[in-house]
């Protein structure tokens, strides 16, 4: 979980981290508690945020494609990434660096 491992780094650049699942609110509840994530984690069980940002299913498994979005304060993508198969992740150190 290098997320949760960079978290104090994410905040000290006044970052606010939030993760979504395609997955029920017990689920995601358990998850959260489960790898003690400091940050929201947020249940997507209809996928209306994912499709909204094109990433449900993308991949044909019937999930979200993992993704980073960094967004400013007026709700602008400042940077995305999307993941090519399931394990395709940017590091914390690439998502810091995309930070304004």
């Amino acid at each position: 979980m290098e997320l949760r491992d960079h978290y104090r780094e994410f905040r000290g650049k006044g970052a606010y981290l939030a993760a979504l699942v395609v997955a029920s609110p017990d689920s995601v509840r358990q998850t959260k508690q489960a790898l003690g994530l400091p940050y929201p984690v947020l249940a997507d069980t209809d996928h209306r945020v994912s499709d909204a940002y094109e990433v449900y299913d993308l991949l044909g498994d019937g999930y979200a494609a993992p993704a980073v979005f960094v967004i400013d304060t007026d709700g602008q993508i400042l940077w995305q990434y999307i993941g090519k198969d399931p394990h395709d992740r940017p590091s914390a150190q690439e998502i810091l660096s995309k930070l304004p």
